[in-house]
């Protein structure tokens, strides 16, 4: 990334590391806040399988995880930003790099914008949505670490012990219960049907390594999504509700839900390019862009065509990037007036 755009001569390049974390920030020379700005994020899922980070191309897609998520779109923003500047010196056009956007964003772009007062006329970022489809909203989220405590005793005599593994499983079983009140009598379908409060029980967890013995300690991690008008007090008490007590709640990440503004234009430039009508999306998942959207900041949030996010098969199609990249392009150009 550094070697794309070192060599641009009116091209200011801060490089920062916040909580471990590194950043990018790409600037014109003397232009502290960028017309537009371009925005992505470097960090993919981790996977237990070290061999499933080699990408590979197939059927006219790049294979691998961190494929659709997003560093396909990292090729395409670098690119807009060294042929942009390269034409036109000056330009006011930035681009912001993170690492961090998986884990929830707090020392990427929250911190440009809340602690760096990182501030532009309009936010791209090429992380939710499809090639034809711009997102308008996204849900909440709000991670939590539950944490029941038992008592141990001999596999051979559970009546002397307390099984903590039991006891957190009766209550996720609730919780799971009070979720499911939530789900459509349809089978979900995205767009149609999919606007309601989920719970994922993502990971369970114990101290305990011995067969034999009853543990005293297990725990669960959650991933919920809500759109509004619920929000992440009200979701927090329903969770803490269902749980009930005699456990600990401990939240690990939490944002509320985001509304976006789709630019008449950027509709305009993707229904020109790709002949196809624009539709106006609501996501089920989150991106960076709540973090601009706090300061009033439109964003743009839409990519290429992507699929099997977060697995190891995870793609993106070429010719869409292509496509995506032209739409931007064209995009810079009118918005910039170039």
């Amino acid at each position: 990334m550094r070697n794309h755009l070192e060599s641009l001569p009116e091209l200011s390049i801060d490089y920062m590391e916040t909580g471990g974390h590194g950043s990018m920030l790409a600037r014109p020379i003397g232009v502290q806040r960028p017309e537009i700005l371009l925005c992505g994020h470097l960090d993919v899922i981790e996977h237990s399988q070290p061999d499933c980070y080699r990408s590979h191309l197939a059927d006219g897609r790049i294979y691998g995880p961190g494929s659709g998520d997003m560093k396909g779109q990292i090729a395409i923003l670098i690119e807009l930003m060294r042929a942009s500047h390269a034409r036109w010196p000056g330009i006011s056009l930035g681009l912001a790099l993170t690492s961090d956007e998986e884990r929830g964003g707090s020392d990427g772009v929250r911190h440009l914008c809340e602690d760096m007062n990182l501030r532009c006329g309009v936010a791209i970022v090429p992380d939710g949505g499809s090639l034809n489809d711009v997102t308008i909203e996204e849900k909440g989220v709000l991670h939590l670490r539950v944490a029941q405590d038992g008592h141990e005793a001999h596999g051979a005599r559970p009546w002397l012990g307390e099984n903590a593994v039991e006891q957190l499983l009766a209550r996720l079983m609730r919780l799971r219960r009070h979720f499911d009140r939530y789900w459509p009598e349809q089978p979900v379908e995205e767009q149609v049907n999919h606007w309601f409060p989920t719970c994922c029980i993502n990971i369970v967890s114990t101290d305990n390594t011995t067969t034999n013995r009853i543990p005293d300690q297990a725990s669960a991690t959650l991933d919920i999504r809500f759109p509004p008008t619920h929000t992440v007090d009200s979701m927090l008490a329903e969770v803490t509700n269902a749980l009930g007590a005699g456990c600990r709640i401990e939240p690990l990440m939490s944002a509320e839900p985001t509304h976006l503004d789709a630019d008449p234009l950027f509709v305009q430039l993707t229904e020109q390019f790709t002949e196809q009508p624009v539709r106006l999306v609501r996501a089920s998942g989150a991106s960076d862009s709540r973090f601009f959207r706090k300061f009033e900041i439109p964003v743009i949030l839409s990519r290429p065509l992507v699929g099997n996010l977060h697995a190891t098969d995870e793609w993106i199609d070429i010719d869409s990037m292509a496509t995506y990249y032209r739409i931007c392009e064209a995009y810079i150009r009118m918005k910039l007036k170039r």
